[in-house]
């Protein structure tokens, strides 16, 4: 197994993140410093360790939801020291991270685990997961601008592939869409709003994939159901990733 996958699989971080975890030379394999992503582990022999602790392959793995309350980083810390999203997991003992991220403005779905592959697939680009999201803009918004959006614009560094939108309700000074996406650009509901001059000043994820996030308050988390288990099942299948 390659060694950015074998720590993903020990519920180190996300695959992305424990290539940057390699690379920064914070990795030994039997006592020995790695940095070459090409590595491969012998699962059954070699003893694997980052920055010192040893770690090993998850037998049983956790899955959260979370309602993201606006004013919060999504990640396990902060260099600026602003709340994380992680102060909000109390009660939970295993060592989770979210998978991708939510701009510290927005609020909505974001999924916790501690199951590498699975933060993989859903993050991986190939696999197009959808991303269900609540917006609400300043003004009105034309049959032009909606299929701007819906037929991919251009972000500035990046040209968005194609959305759904809907029109939830026309009010007198705002309007409020539903948004659905595949991609995961920093910030890419906001830019891609921005790109046919409107201002959000509203956004909520709410589903990724087949789990919505429901009824949870802000602030609230749980644990999967029977249901978006099954879903979650029906991805890992997908280990061509």
């Amino acid at each position: 197994m390659r060694i950015n996958r074998y720590l993903a699989s020990c519920g180190v971080a996300s695959r992305r993140k424990c290539e940057e975890i390699i690379l920064a030379g914070r990795v030994k394999i039997n006592g020995k410093k790695v940095d070459n992503l090409s590595t491969d582990i012998d699962e059954e022999f070699d003893r694997v360790s980052v920055d010192g602790r040893a770690i090993h392959l998850v037998e049983t793995y956790s899955y959260y939801k979370l309602h993201k309350p606006k004013g919060y980083i999504s990640s396990a810390k902060d260099d600026h020291d602003r709340k994380t999203i992680m102060s909000l997991m109390r009660g939970v003992k295993k060592r989770v991270f979210p998978i991708g991220r939510l701009d510290y403005d927005s609020e909505g779905l974001i999924l916790l685990t501690d199951d590498g592959l699975l933060a993989n697939l859903i993050t991986h680009p190939k696999n197009k997961i959808d991303k269900t999201y609540i917006v609400k803009i300043e003004g009105k918004i034309d049959e032009n601008d909606k299929h701007t959006l819906e037929n991919g614009v251009d972000i500035g560094d990046y040209q968005t592939d194609k959305a759904v939108v809907s029109i939830l309700e026309d009010g007198e000074n705002t309007t409020r869409l539903e948004v659905t996406i595949h991609e995961g650009k920093n910030r890419q509901i906001r830019r891609m709003f921005d790109a046919i001059g409107k201002h959000v000043i509203f956004l909520k994820r709410t589903k990724i994939g087949e789990i919505s996030l429901g009824g949870l308050s802000r602030g609230e988390y749980k644990e999967l159901n029977k249901h978006e288990m099954q879903y979650i099942a029906k991805l890992k299948d997908k280990k061509d990733v």
